[in-house]
């Protein structure tokens, strides 16, 4: 199948293509010149992954016509909060932009993923309870139109401190259930079998070989 993921993060791109194999060709919206800006105002991660969708769908299908032209066979987006129950689900939808929502800056650094990662360590400063989960909604639209929505989860708690030097985002204080180590920490192979967008696209998986 060739599909469209409504994303040109590099990393996304590079799990997504890993956790779906060769079976499946993976496009990002540079490879298919969607240039347009995506303004995520929904309020839930729900809203944001099929505002996404709906978005770059229209502009291959509805507007030009060019995904019949690429052979694509549909579009999918995702969207991904972190709910840390102390702090009563947050940052939730606004996982990506938290720490610029909040004006949270550490040493005067402006950078996006370690602020974020350092505005999660500094709200459950002394809070003993750490549990949280990474929550993943992905919306399907198959080129005639049809739309799917699933998601995926995995629980964990939040480090007490950042560890690890791979993956993105708020890997480096994030251990999974069953784990002792956060996925900054653990091989990709390893993260990609077991993380919330992997569960989320195994579920987009089962809706891709589903009767159309």
């Amino acid at each position: 199948m060739r599909l469209v993921f409504a994303s040109n993060n590099a990393h996304k791109l590079e799990e997504v293509r890993a956790i779906l194999g060769i079976n499946t060709e993976i496009l990002s919206l540079r490879e298919v010149a969607f240039e347009e800006e995506i303004d995520e105002t929904g309020e839930t991660l729900e809203e944001n992954s099929l505002l996404k969708a709906q978005m770059v769908w229209k502009y291959l299908f509805q507007q030009t016509n060019k995904g019949n032209a690429l052979a694509i066979d549909g579009v999918f987006a995702d969207d991904t909060g972190l709910e840390i129950q102390a702090l009563g689900g947050k940052p939730g939808v606004h996982t990506a932009r938290w720490a610029a929502d909040e004006g949270f800056s550490t040493q005067g650094e402006n950078q996006t993923s370690g602020n974020n990662r350092r505005l999660a360590l500094h709200s459950l400063k002394g809070e003993e309870n750490r549990n949280a989960q990474f929550r993943t909604v992905v919306t399907y639209i198959r080129a005639n139109g049809v739309m799917q929505q699933v998601q995926g989860i995995v629980k964990g708690t939040i480090a007490t401190e950042e560890k690890g030097a791979g993956g993105f985002g708020y890997d480096p204080v994030f251990i999974p259930e069953g784990f002792d180590k956060t996925f900054a920490e653990l091989p990709a192979e390893v993260k990609n079998g077991i993380s919330h967008r992997a569960r989320a696209m195994k579920a987009l998986c089962e809706c891709l070989f589903s009767v159309k």
